[in-house]
Protein backbone atom coordinates (compact mmCIF):
# COMPACT_ATOMS: atom_id res chain seq x y z
CA UNK A 1 0.00 0.00 0.00
CA UNK A 2 2.70 2.01 0.38
CA UNK A 3 4.22 2.07 -2.83
CA UNK A 4 0.81 2.58 -4.26
CA UNK A 5 -0.04 5.85 -2.45
CA UNK A 6 3.54 7.09 -3.44
CA UNK A 7 3.43 6.22 -6.90
CA UNK A 8 -0.15 7.48 -7.12
CA UNK A 9 1.18 10.64 -4.96
CA UNK A 10 3.92 10.93 -7.69
CA UNK A 11 1.61 10.70 -10.82
CA UNK A 12 -0.74 13.54 -9.35
CA UNK A 13 2.29 15.85 -9.04
CA UNK A 14 3.26 15.25 -11.82
CA UNK A 15 -0.54 15.90 -13.84
CA UNK A 16 -0.71 18.83 -11.65
CA UNK A 17 2.70 20.20 -12.79
CA UNK A 18 0.95 20.03 -16.32
CA UNK A 19 -1.90 21.59 -15.57
CA UNK A 20 -3.13 25.34 -15.90
CA UNK A 21 -2.64 27.00 -12.64
CA UNK A 22 -2.57 30.85 -13.07
CA UNK A 23 -4.40 32.45 -16.12
CA UNK A 24 -5.23 36.30 -17.09
CA UNK A 25 -5.90 38.59 -20.18
CA UNK A 26 -3.58 40.66 -21.03
CA UNK A 27 -2.80 43.32 -23.76
CA UNK A 28 -0.75 42.00 -26.82
CA UNK A 29 -0.38 45.46 -28.46
CA UNK A 30 -1.82 44.70 -31.68
CA UNK A 31 -3.11 41.61 -31.26
CA UNK A 32 -5.08 43.09 -28.80
CA UNK A 33 -5.97 41.20 -25.56
CA UNK A 34 -5.10 37.79 -25.08
CA UNK A 35 -5.01 34.91 -22.54
CA UNK A 36 -1.92 34.05 -20.99
CA UNK A 37 -1.05 30.90 -18.80
CA UNK A 38 1.06 29.32 -16.30
CA UNK A 39 1.27 25.83 -15.78
CA UNK A 40 2.29 24.11 -12.39
CA UNK A 41 5.76 23.81 -13.13
CA UNK A 42 6.23 27.14 -14.05
CA UNK A 43 4.28 28.35 -10.95
CA UNK A 44 5.43 25.68 -8.17
CA UNK A 45 8.89 24.77 -9.68
CA UNK A 46 9.18 22.21 -6.86
CA UNK A 47 6.24 20.03 -8.25
CA UNK A 48 8.15 17.65 -10.44
CA UNK A 49 11.25 17.20 -8.14
CA UNK A 50 8.48 16.04 -5.98
CA UNK A 51 7.11 13.71 -7.97
CA UNK A 52 10.76 12.33 -8.75
CA UNK A 53 11.16 11.86 -5.08
CA UNK A 54 8.72 10.34 -4.37
CA UNK A 55 9.56 7.63 -7.28
CA UNK A 56 12.84 7.26 -6.06
CA UNK A 57 11.50 6.95 -2.81
CA UNK A 58 9.43 3.39 -3.40
CA UNK A 59 13.09 2.59 -4.97
CA UNK A 60 14.76 3.52 -1.29
CA UNK A 61 11.74 1.99 0.73
CA UNK A 62 12.13 -1.18 -1.44
CA UNK A 63 15.99 -1.36 -0.83
CA UNK A 64 16.01 -0.24 3.34
CA UNK A 65 15.16 -1.47 6.31
CA UNK A 66 15.29 0.04 10.05
CA UNK A 67 16.53 3.36 10.99
CA UNK A 68 16.69 4.28 7.18
CA UNK A 69 13.35 3.45 6.12
CA UNK A 70 12.68 5.96 8.92
CA UNK A 71 14.97 8.74 7.87
CA UNK A 72 13.48 8.18 4.31
CA UNK A 73 9.79 8.35 5.62
CA UNK A 74 10.31 11.31 7.43
CA UNK A 75 11.74 12.98 4.32
CA UNK A 76 8.65 11.56 1.93
CA UNK A 77 6.37 12.92 4.81
CA UNK A 78 7.92 16.52 4.26
CA UNK A 79 8.14 16.58 0.96
CA UNK A 80 4.13 15.71 0.68
CA UNK A 81 3.43 18.50 3.20
CA UNK A 82 5.78 21.02 0.76
CA UNK A 83 3.53 19.54 -2.20
CA UNK A 84 -0.09 20.15 -0.33
CA UNK A 85 1.99 23.87 0.67
CA UNK A 86 2.32 24.75 -2.80
CA UNK A 87 -1.28 23.60 -4.48
CA UNK A 88 -2.66 25.86 -1.52
CA UNK A 89 -0.42 28.77 -1.20
CA UNK A 90 -1.82 31.60 -3.63
CA UNK A 91 -5.35 29.65 -4.52
CA UNK A 92 -8.76 31.63 -4.69
CA UNK A 93 -11.82 30.51 -5.48
CA UNK A 94 -13.67 33.89 -6.40
CA UNK A 95 -12.99 36.87 -8.70
CA UNK A 96 -12.09 34.99 -12.33
CA UNK A 97 -13.15 36.67 -15.21
CA UNK A 98 -15.26 35.27 -17.59
CA UNK A 99 -13.41 32.97 -20.12
CA UNK A 100 -10.39 31.51 -17.58
CA UNK A 101 -9.62 28.25 -17.51
CA UNK A 102 -11.02 27.88 -14.04
CA UNK A 103 -11.58 24.68 -13.54
CA UNK A 104 -8.45 23.53 -14.94
CA UNK A 105 -6.65 26.01 -12.30
CA UNK A 106 -8.45 24.54 -9.40
CA UNK A 107 -8.07 21.38 -10.49
CA UNK A 108 -4.27 21.37 -10.82
CA UNK A 109 -3.89 22.74 -7.40
CA UNK A 110 -6.22 20.25 -5.97
CA UNK A 111 -4.02 17.60 -7.23
CA UNK A 112 -0.83 18.80 -6.12
CA UNK A 113 -3.01 18.89 -2.85
CA UNK A 114 -3.91 15.46 -3.45
CA UNK A 115 -0.23 14.32 -4.54
CA UNK A 116 1.04 15.10 -1.52
CA UNK A 117 -1.05 13.49 1.24
CA UNK A 118 -0.40 10.74 -0.89
CA UNK A 119 3.12 10.64 -0.30
CA UNK A 120 3.19 12.33 3.26
CA UNK A 121 0.82 9.09 4.01
CA UNK A 122 3.32 7.13 2.28
CA UNK A 123 6.09 8.15 3.88
CA UNK A 124 4.36 8.66 7.26
CA UNK A 125 3.53 4.78 7.11
CA UNK A 126 6.93 3.83 6.21
CA UNK A 127 8.01 5.30 9.65
CA UNK A 128 5.22 3.45 11.11
CA UNK A 129 5.99 -0.31 9.47
CA UNK A 130 10.03 0.54 8.93
CA UNK A 131 10.83 -2.42 11.45
CA UNK A 132 8.30 -4.87 10.55
CA UNK A 133 8.55 -4.60 6.30
CA UNK A 134 10.96 -6.80 4.91
CA UNK A 135 14.02 -5.06 2.79
CA UNK A 136 15.53 -6.50 -0.50
CA UNK A 137 17.98 -9.04 0.11
CA UNK A 138 16.49 -10.49 3.53
CA UNK A 139 16.52 -13.66 2.36
CA UNK A 140 20.43 -13.79 2.20
CA UNK A 141 20.66 -12.41 5.72
CA UNK A 142 22.89 -14.26 8.00
CA UNK A 143 21.15 -16.50 10.43
CA UNK A 144 21.59 -14.08 13.14
CA UNK A 145 20.17 -10.65 11.73
CA UNK A 146 16.81 -12.25 10.22
CA UNK A 147 13.87 -11.75 11.96
CA UNK A 148 12.68 -13.78 14.98
CA UNK A 149 8.76 -13.40 12.85
CA UNK A 150 8.31 -16.17 10.27
CA UNK A 151 5.71 -16.75 7.76
CA UNK A 152 4.18 -19.88 8.88
CA UNK A 153 3.64 -21.36 5.24
CA UNK A 154 7.31 -20.61 4.53
CA UNK A 155 8.36 -22.68 8.08
CA UNK A 156 6.17 -25.35 6.75
CA UNK A 157 8.12 -25.59 3.02
CA UNK A 158 11.82 -24.99 4.81
CA UNK A 159 10.67 -27.96 6.98
CA UNK A 160 10.24 -30.19 4.35
CA UNK A 161 13.40 -28.63 2.81
CA UNK A 162 15.23 -29.56 5.60
CA UNK A 163 13.53 -33.27 5.76
CA UNK A 164 11.39 -32.81 8.22
CA UNK A 165 7.26 -33.41 8.65
CA UNK A 166 5.95 -30.04 9.76
CA UNK A 167 2.91 -32.22 10.50
CA UNK A 168 4.60 -34.22 13.49
CA UNK A 169 4.02 -31.78 16.33
CA UNK A 170 6.41 -33.52 18.37
CA UNK A 171 9.27 -31.49 16.03
CA UNK A 172 11.28 -34.61 15.21
CA UNK A 173 12.30 -35.96 12.02
CA UNK A 174 10.14 -38.10 9.61
CA UNK A 175 11.14 -41.82 9.21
Amino acid sequence: MIVVALLLGAAALWGASRLTWFAEFRDGGVRGTVLYRETGEQRATALVPLALLALAGVAGLVATGGWARRVLGVVLALAGLAAVWAGIDGVRFGGYADGLPVTQMLLGRGLAVLGGILVAAGGLAAVKTAGRSARLGAKYATPATRKKVRDPDAELWEALSEGEDPTDRRGGHSE
